[in-house]
């Protein structure tokens, strides 16, 4: 009798990874093919000059634009990796990719539309018989947009610091620039625009599905592992477990958000949905996962490692969670002694044990 529960149960956490692995894997495979696309045509189409007159000269400028490029070009973080790598290569400042990778999958229509849909009203919920005090939609959309950003930034300035000092030894060989020199590298790239206006549409098809193709194989390979350890890890945790541990301190609950926002894996037009089903979660908590998910969970690790030489990505690893948790902690400390004042003046302070 209880081999047959043992037996059933097992088989029903193998269906759980099953599904979680391939709603993880499918969700994430159209932004990595969309992704792929645009970069063979960033390869084939984009020559390195456009790029560097599109940023302003001053590099703090540059990281400034760089954090809103998702506004130009909507990717989620799986898309946005192989686009980041042919930038590079393209000769686009490593502190400007890194900030259009880590805000540029929050900063962008889709993502914004998404977080304000799945808070909407939210500011009307209650707990206890009292009003709980959360983030409705607009009021998460800016939280969500601002500590993005700033994280953002923050972590390009430091990159770019780090740049300085080790220059292109920070990439692999795939995401570094060709060795050209200053001196002819406007020869070269009258000689290459020259040659792509003569060559026939078919030749550069070709060249734009040969480069799609390969940066789709690599970039799979990794989202993969990333998946399967996602899968693994969710099948463990459950959101009553994690709404039970995180009512008793924020500091616990912003941990454990981050946490979950790191082994979950999920796509950021959809990870708001999954953050507004913490009804009991303070906004803080919430902030803090749709942050840094984005910009750092187990998949991304794992394709950040094509682009990145380790020295480099423990480097915006350390930077993103620091960040992360002391936006978060200040976030709340604001909120909960202003919002009840202001933002619902006509309300009795909050009694929940949640807090």
């Amino acid at each position: 009798m209880n081999e047959t529960v043992d037996s059933s149960q097992a088989l029903d956490k193998i269906k759980d990874f099953i599904l979680i692995f391939t709603s993880i894997f499918y969700e994430a495979l159209p932004f990595i093919v969309i992704g792929s696309l645009l970069a063979g045509l960033l390869e084939e189409l984009l020559p390195q000059k456009l790029i560097a007159k599109l940023l302003p000269r001053n590099r703090f400028f540059a990281i400034l634009i760089g954090a809103l490029l998702g506004l130009i070009f909507p990717m989620c973080e799986c898309g946005i990796i192989p686009v980041m790598r042919r930038l590079l290569r393209k000769g686009l400042p490593l502190s400007c990719c890194v900030a259009y990778l880590l805000a540029g999958p929050i900063i962008n229509p889709l993502v914004l539309l998404s977080t304000y849909v799945a808070f909407d009203g939210m500011e009307n919920a209650t707990e206890n018989g009292t009003l709980a005090f959360q983030m409705g939609g607009l009021a998460m959309v800016l939280t969500r947009t601002g500590m993005a950003y700033l994280v953002a930034v923050g972590t390009s300035l430091i990159v770019d610091r780090l740049y300085q000092k080790h220059g292109d030894d920070l990439l692999l060989p795939l995401a570094k620039p060709p060795a050209k020199s200053k001196l002819s590298l406007d020869v070269v790239e009258d000689d290459e625009i020259a040659g792509n206006l003569n060559m026939n549409w078919f030749a550069r098809a070709s060249r734009i599905s040969e480069t799609a193709l390969h940066d789709f194989i690599d970039i799979t390979v990794f989202l993969t592992i990333g998946a399967l350890l996602a899968a693994f890890t969710r099948i463990w945790l459950t959101h009553e477990a994690i709404s039970e541990l995180s009512r008793s301190h924020i500091i616990l609950a912003v941990i454990l958000m981050m946490v979950l926002a790191v082994i979950l894996c999920l796509c950021s037009e959809a990870d708001a949905f999954v953050a507004a089903s913490f009804v009991t979660l303070r906004p803080a908590a919430k902030a803090g996962f749709l942050v840094l998910g984005p910009m750092l969970d187990l998949k991304l690790y794992m394709m950040y490692t094509r682009v990145f030489k380790p020295r480099l990505i423990w480097t915006i690893i350390v930077s993103v969670v620091i960040q992360v948790f002391v936006y978060t902690m200040l976030l709340h400390g604001l909120w909960e002694n202003l919002s009840p004042k202001f933002l619902f003046p006509k309300t009795d302070p909050i009694t929940s044990t949640s807090r």
